[in-house]
């Protein structure tokens, strides 16, 4: 049974004085996190539907995610722990499942109420705060608190938001701190 992801994105945030808002509120710091992630077309390949696998390094997680719409609640996962992050991606790809593409972020993530604040960085763009909670209601409420407005809230996925800074991280796939996208 799929697991509805409710969550909205702020962009081009200015990490530092939304950590010191979002501390002011009473937010408690859940963690800093590397991400690394290999990501895979399903089979068949389907739009707006892949398959992640995603290590912080202490935890790791193969999932699959689906976009129906561009909406707080438009997107789908599957998600299941595993052990090893590198034996899983040879698993993968013993199967004949290779990956499309790879990608880093970074995040910092707090808890405010219900709520998961994740101020996301990534590379080539500006950081943005993902804003995800039980219900579209929370969310609302928690990017009101922060003084936002739902003018400033979007549901778009990160190819899109890649898009509005002229990268198509289909046709450019690997997303490193250390690489630049020519």
């Amino acid at each position: 049974m799929p697991t509805i992801e409710y969550e909205l994105r702020v962009l081009e945030v200015d990490t530092d004085l939304l950590i010191e808002k979002i501390e002011k509120l009473g937010g408690k710091l859940v963690g800093e996190y590397d991400f690394k992630r290999y990501v895979f077309d399903t089979i068949p390949k389907t739009k707006g539907r892949w398959i992640r696998l995603r290590t912080n390094g202490k935890t790791s997680t193969l999932g699959v995610k689906q976009i129906d719409k561009d909406t707080v609640d438009g997107t789908l996962e599957w998600e299941i722990s595993v052990a090893n992050f590198n034996k899983t991606i040879l698993l993968l790809e013993k199967m004949g499942i290779n990956p499309k593409g790879y990608q880093e972020n970074k995040r910092i993530e707090y808890r405010l109420k219900k709520v998961v604040l994740a101020l996301d960085i990534w590379p080539h763009i500006p950081p943005y705060l993902e804003i995800e909670g039980p219900n579209h209601e929370s969310i609302k409420e928690c990017a009101k608190l922060l003084g936002y407005k739902a003018s400033d809230l979007t549901a778009e996925n990160n190819q899109k938001i890649y898009l509005r800074y002229g990268i198509d991280i289909e046709k450019k796939p690997d997303l490193r701190f250390d690489k630049k996208i020519l």
